[in-house]
């Protein structure tokens, strides 16, 4: 009995041992990736969305390979238990609670203290790279203060007039924004340049970055839709920052945003929300061999809520049918947006969806085409091209604002384990400042 009862004993002092070891190792490198959006029913109507037809089981996907748990999203109680992105990003940005529409405050308008921002302090290098713009209300919360997310110019101004040790706070920026960073009152690109700053607007230069400090606008506002730009431009961004972040022995804080997941749930368009998702899933897979040959780097995914109460299965029909939305040429969007420049052509609409209409979907696509025409806006069209799919899919909505459902939450890498169970939103920013030594 002696015996056992002292073997027992080894063993939890060299359990505990191992632990406290393992806490002691901080990560070198942080990279923290918010899927906008993405609640749970967005990352399983992917797995079946990517699923192989040909073989008799529904395969795994990247996300069901790295889930550890789940976070609540609710803001501070001013506002009420569902979230916008501004708060969300404020709480995952620094481990406060905050009121709709803040960026980096308080309920009393007190700038908060971001991860990035203190990373930036003890010497490591700063990146973001989104696919909206990159003022826009996650990136922001990330990098700046302000009583309200509209305050697009001011959000940008502050991306250069604020700084850290003599220092801009972001050391790699990419994503949308020209419109924000060009203006008539301040060209805010030109002052980057002049400050020492690699300027960018095309995807073809980011194999011609020599610099550690860069500037990437891609598009005056968001990217368009990852059905309509250059394949995996998100894991291409991501890829060209790393590689420049990685210069610092001190290692680096990364925000990557796979922005757009919201927007086609806003938009109540399932096509271009699963295709945003495999842009982000293409991004993580990188991510994940990153890691492997870099083990002192921790990743953390999740989302900041999700968006438009979206259901795999509609009317009361058990059935969803994600094999209409696997060949698409362009967004539903673009295949408006094409159509009524020209003369109504339901076998080019065909094409473009990758299936063929049937005479119903044809009179009722007409009928939007001509709405569309006498309006000059895509608009009716684009509706009625997402409703052919929403029909198709069985795909069904029932919002087109956000949930207060949890979302899911993933990590891989060194200190992983912080992130298993269930967490609050700003659980994720408190453990992170923790195992960047604060």
């Amino acid at each position: 009995m002696k015996k056992i009862t002292f073997t027992l004993l080894i063993t939890i002092i060299a359990s505990f041992t191992i632990n406290a070891s393992e806490t002691k190792k901080l990560p070198k490198n942080v990279i923290m990736v918010v899927g906008d959006g993405m609640g749970p029913a967005y990352t399983t109507a992917y797995r079946y969305f990517k699923d192989d037809p040909n073989t008799p089981n529904i395969e795994s996907t990247i996300f069901d390979d790295i889930l550890l748990g789940r976070a609540s999203t609710y803001p501070a109680p001013v506002s009420g238990l569902v979230t916008d992105s501004a708060a969300s990003g404020t709480a995952l940005a620094t481990g406060h609670k905050t009121y709709n529409k803040a960026i980096g405050v308080d309920v009393d308008g007190k700038p908060l203290q971001s991860v990035l921002e203190y990373a930036k302090s003890i010497g490591k290098s700063t990146g973001l790279v989104v696919t909206s713009q990159i003022n826009h209300a996650t990136p922001a919360s990330y990098t700046a203060h302000a009583a309200s997310r509209k305050m697009y110019d001011e959000i940008a101004n502050q991306y250069f007039d604020s700084k850290i040790n003599n220092q801009h706070k972001v050391d790699v920026m990419m994503g949308g924004g020209v419109k924000y960073f060009k203006r008539e009152d301040r060209n805010l690109i030109e002052e980057f340049k002049a400050s020492g700053y690699q300027v960018i607007d095309d995807y073809k230069q980011l194999s011609q970055i020599n610099n550690d400090k860069v500037l990437g606008l891609f598009a005056d506002v968001g990217l368009p839709w990852a059905l309509d730009e250059q394949p995996h431009r998100l894991k291409n961004m991501a890829m060209a920052a790393i590689d420049r972040l990685d210069n610092n022995n001190n290692g680096f804080f990364m925000l990557i945003e796979g922005s757009q997941i919201d927007w086609g749930g806003h938009a109540n368009d399932i096509a271009s929300a699963m295709a945003e998702l495999d842009d982000l899933a293409v991004t993580i897979k990188w991510l994940r061999n990153y890691v492997d040959k870099n083990p002192d780097t921790l990743v953390i995914i999740t989302a900041d809520h999700s968006t438009g109460g979206f259901t795999i299965g509609a009317n009361g029909d058990y059935a969803w049918h994600p094999e209409f939305i696997r060949h698409l040429k362009s967004s539903p969007e673009e295949i408006a947006k094409k159509q009524i420049k020209n003369s109504f052509d339901p076998q080019v609409i065909s094409n473009e969806l990758g299936f063929t209409l049937t005479d119903s979907e044809i009179a009722t696509l007409n009928t939007a085409f001509t709405s569309s025409k006498e309006l000059l806006d895509k608009k009716p069209l684009y509706n009625a091209i997402k409703k052919v799919i929403d029909i198709r899919t069985n795909t069904g909505w029932t919002t087109g604002g956000h949930t207060a459902v949890d979302v899911p939450v993933f990590a891989f890498g060194s200190n992983k384990h912080e992130f298993v169970g269930q967490i609050d939103n700003t659980d994720i920013a408190k453990k992170i400042f923790k195992l960047l030594g604060k």
